[in-house]
């Protein structure tokens, strides 16, 4: 069973990583990077035909280029400056940075190696790929594409009734469904709606008209640990620092989590609590990371009503009403909601990822506010940074 192209334009990825990608072209093109693919769930198995398709898929994205007309809406974006896009003109895929394998047992093993600023770009493209290849060739993909359209009725007319009230940003594009079922679940709730206010994926907002939505991930974090220079506990400090300097506050929602939502909040001081927006939820209880967010801007004499809650923890749309109805009085509040959009069926979506384990040579980690989310490939390394982080909890609070 052959598969049409998944992937036909090097815009179908995640805003964020051309926002990352933008910092790393400016101020690390020295760093190097490893990512590690890994499937959470499971019992899950891949099968040799999988196999091939999946690869074959890689070698047809790594012959596509960005377009005239695809540069052209990058330099649309206010902060995406004209040095970056020109980059990107020269910029391919490089199918020699992956390494795909499948073991007798049918795991599934993806590297991706090369200069942080090339590698990087391939996670969303190759989750995209495996996703699909997965479902269509695992299941009867009409009898999902059917449950997931009589799903995602059931969601636009929850909007429709007033049963759901908040406004949310599609962010599906990594686990979904399919290329043409994400443009269908971004389109319909888009345009029956009046409650999804863009998208993560930089293609569909191009095609469809909508606002493209995102600021960076845990890997933007994770790569100042492999820095000679930086202290492992002070990656936040040096990260939004870098991102303030390019972006001067323009695309400025930070994520608090990677090496625990305590020890951000330490370098979330007074000037960074001014230059970003908001922040964004990714693992741990919301409900208190809601709390803990609105107190400490609160002790700086900033009314939390200026700023933005993002929550985008495995969300879906019962949830996050319940975080709205929760915090909306006292916060600004939204969502990113992803694979509940973009692949809702009558089986269960894969919980895959795509993570960078080294830089430069050196290990770095997630520690995240949810222990089972940690992923580190070096288990020595692992408990270092933990303890370096609470060496700095620790000293810092005596005072």
């Amino acid at each position: 069973m052959k598969l049409q192209p998944i992937v036909n334009s090097l815009l179908d990825t995640d805003l964020y990583k051309f926002n990352m990608d933008q910092v790393i072209f400016h101020k690390h093109t020295d760093l190097c990077g490893e990512y590690y693919f890994r499937c959470r769930n499971e019992g899950v198995r891949f099968t040799k035909e999988m196999f091939e398709e999946i690869c074959a898929q890689t070698d047809h994205l790594c012959t596509l280029r960005f377009t005239k007309e695809e540069l052209d809406y990058l330099r649309s974006i206010r902060f995406i400056k004209r040095d970056y896009v020109e980059f990107l003109r020269l910029w391919r895929p490089i199918r020699d940075y992956v390494d795909i394998d499948l073991t007798d047992e049918g795991e599934l093993k993806i590297v991706v190696s090369g200069p942080l600023f090339s590698a990087m770009q391939f996670e969303i493209y190759l989750l995209e790929i495996v996703n699909e290849v997965y479902f269509r060739m695992k299941y009867d993909y009409a009898a999902l594409l059917a449950s997931a359209k009589e799903r995602l009725d059931k969601k636009i007319e929850g909007f429709k009734s007033g049963k759901y009230t908040f406004k949310f940003a599609e962010f599906g594009c990594r686990r979904r469904l399919s290329r043409e079922w994400e443009e269908e679940v971004v389109r319909r709730l888009a345009f029956e709606t009046k409650n999804c206010v863009g998208t993560s994926n930089v293609y569909l907002a191009m095609k469809l008209g909508l606002t493209p939505i995102g600021t960076y991930a845990h890997e933007f974090v994770q790569m100042y640990q492999g820095i000679d220079s930086i202290p492992l506990a002070y990656t936040n400090h040096y990260a939004m620092e870098d991102w303030y300097n390019e972006y001067k506050g323009d695309n400025g929602t930070a994520l608090t989590d990677t090496v625990t939502t305590d020890l951000f909040l330490m370098d979330f001081n007074r000037a960074m609590v001014n230059n970003f927006t908001g922040v964004r939820h990714d693992s741990g209880d919301p409900y208190e990371w809601g709390e803990k967010l609105i107190r400490h801007y609160e002790k700086y004499g900033v009314d939390p009503k200026t700023k933005l809650l993002l929550f985008s923890d495995s969300l879906d749309f019962d949830r996050a009403q319940a975080l709205y109805d929760h915090f909306k009085d006292r916060a600004k509040v939204s969502f990113g909601i992803g694979t509940f959009c973009s692949n809702d069926t009558m089986e269960d979506a894969l919980n895959i990822v795509i993570k960078l384990q080294s830089v430069n040579g050196r290990p770095v980690a997630k520690l995240s506010d949810t222990p089972g989310k940690a992923m580190c490939r070096d288990g020595e390394y692992l408990s270092y940074l933990k303890r370096s982080v609470q060496f700095r909890l620790d000293r810092e609070k005596e005072r």
